[in-house]
């Protein structure tokens, strides 16, 4: 009887920490690296040269509110990969010439690593749950920039500023997507977000 309760207590223990996105790297980092890639974004405006002041994105290239409306509405799981996804799909970007740019190439870099530790990490936050799960709009979306953004201006500065502009606008989406997932604890949530954050 004893070994049939310390097996039931042993499975329901491994499914629910196996069925759980909360993880502590999502409740203690995230936030803070967040932070650290708005700023290092906000960094690269205050070194560049570069004004937008004239210049918008094609129609065809409006930022996707629609796909961040379905994720948002989507399961944990999904918000997590999305969110994930965004993150892979903004470095990917950042593969291509931006030498154009009058951005120091080691804030470029330090941006990159935080966002890729982002993915990684959140990525393990999630296990073997979505990690094939993909948004070929969202993809499709990135190509499109890619395309009628960098290689039509021929990854200008211009282009690039606009590249920037439209990270910035998907990172504080993808943020509010995860930040909707961390788990504070009990004696946090009395005190409110901000004493926590």
């Amino acid at each position: 009887m004893l070994n049939k309760m310390l097996f039931v207590c042993l499975f329901v223990a491994l499914f629910s920490a196996g069925s759980s996105l909360s993880c502590r790297w999502m409740n203690d980092k995230f936030q803070q690296h967040s932070e650290e890639s708005m700023a290092l974004l906000d960094h690269m405006t205050n070194n560049s040269t570069n004004t937008t002041e004239d210049a918008e994105l094609d129609a065809s290239l409006a930022f996707p509110y629609s796909l961040y409306n379905q994720a948002s509405n989507a399961s944990d799981e999904d918000k997590l990969a999305f969110t994930v996804h965004v993150l892979r799909e903004v470095c990917g970007l950042f593969e291509e010439d931006y030498s154009a740019a009058s951005w120091e190439e080691s804030t470029v870099e330090d941006f990159l690593i935080v966002l890729n530790r982002q993915a990684d990490e959140l990525s393990s936050c999630m296990g073997s749950h979505g990690r094939k799960k993909k948004s070929p709009k969202l993809q499709m979306y990135f190509k499109r920039l890619s395309q009628l953004v960098l290689k039509k201006k021929e990854h200008s500065a211009e282009a690039w500023e606009l590249i920037r502009t439209e990270i910035q606008r998907h990172l504080q989406r993808a943020d509010l997507l995860a930040s909707s997932l961390i788990k504070l604890p009990a004696d946090h949530i009395q005190h409110g977000v901000s004493d926590f954050i």
